[in-house]
């Protein structure tokens, strides 16, 4: 081999390992900017920003929700609930009747359990006796992370058992949802038990990688096939779920007790035909309303006399009439 060859053979052995390197650092770089924002998408999601608990308190004094002195003249107790994941549930129960029939509420992401008071009062005036709560890493409960139902299906059935435990024999129980609250209620019913013997679901997802999705879009501008599977990666990783677990579709068909699905046909936040899908495959008793008016999560606010209706027509077929009981001094007027 000439000399000239040799040199010209070690360039182009030189030069190649440069654009190997090159290459290598390419796609390095890539790669972690790909974990740094999947990282940041799945802290999001972990670690959603909460709205501040005293923020909650007078926003629903403000709308008249919660007055102060009559909440306070309530004959309540609050009560810590110990999850199976190693922290407390914090809870109260209301009990200002003499009955077995039960209500808990369940609230939506970044709110507190004071966010529930507007539905609990519905429920007390119809004669029913309530618990309300914080979901884990909200409010007063412990958890380090959100998890949009999967964890909190489990701290949902240990207010169950617990208020079971306390109430029972002859122990009659709802359960009401609103957003998250609504989606971790169908989870339980539909993966844990079906352990209630009616529910509210108010404004749920469907299907939490569908919404994520349809949020993506919408606020981060960037296409969800990139994000949603290093997503689900992280988050199997990170908090030891998946997306596919967390799904109200796919167990909905295991729901026999009644449910009632509401959501506000103007909601631009998660989508009214979710909750449309999960009444066309429920089986069973079940009934929807549809809100003319407000938001997500603001069917109530917006449309308080036919939300009421709503649920005075769903107790009448499906509680009251079926288990041959009435609530306390209280009868419902026919719906329009």
């Amino acid at each position: 081999m000439s000399a000239a060859l040799y040199v010209k053979i070690k360039i182009k052995l030189f030069v190649g390992g440069l654009a190997l390197k090159k290459a290598f650092r390419y796609l390095f770089s890539f790669l972690l900017f790909i974990l740094s924002v999947g990282v940041y998408f799945t802290n999001r999601i972990m670690f959603i920003k909460k709205k501040d608990d005293e923020l909650i308190f007078q926003r629903e004094k403000d709308a008249g929700h919660l007055v102060p002195g009559e909440y306070e003249a309530l004959p309540k107790k609050e009560i810590l609930i110990p999850s199976d994941f190693g922290y407390s549930l914090s809870a109260v129960l209301v009990e200002p009747h003499e009955t077995n029939r039960y209500v808990i509420f369940c609230h939506g992401v970044t709110q507190n359990k004071f966010s529930s008071i507007k539905y609990m009062n519905l429920f007390l005036e119809r004669g029913f006796n309530a618990v309300i709560y914080d979901h884990r890493r909200h409010g007063e409960s412990g958890g380090k992370t959100t998890s949009y139902g999967y964890y909190e299906k489990f701290d949902l059935k240990a207010v169950v058992d617990w208020l079971k435990k306390e109430k029972e024999p002859g122990f009659f129980l709802g359960i009401h949802g609103e957003s998250m609250g609504a989606a971790t209620l169908l989870l339980y019913a539909g993966m844990l038990e079906d352990g209630a013997d009616f529910y509210i679901a108010d404004c749920p997802f469907s299907d939490f990688k569908e919404q994520l999705a349809y949020r993506v879009k919408e606020e981060v501008k960037l296409p969800p096939r990139m994000l949603l599977p290093i997503a689900t990666l992280l988050l199997r990783i990170r908090d030891k779920y998946s997306l596919r677990e967390v799904s109200p579709v796919s167990v909905i068909e295991n729901i026999k007790k009644p449910v009632l699905f509401i959501h506000s046909r103007k909601d631009d936040f998660i989508l009214p035909y979710m909750t449309e899908t999960l009444f066309d495959l429920k089986q069973g008793p079940k009934k929807l309303f549809f809100a003319e008016n407000g938001l997500h999560a603001q069917s109530y606010n917006e449309n308080r006399e036919e939300y009421e209706m709503a649920i005075d027509a769903f107790l009448e077929e499906f509680v009251f009439k079926n288990n041959n009981f009435r609530a306390q001094g209280y009868h419902a007027e026919a719906p329009v």
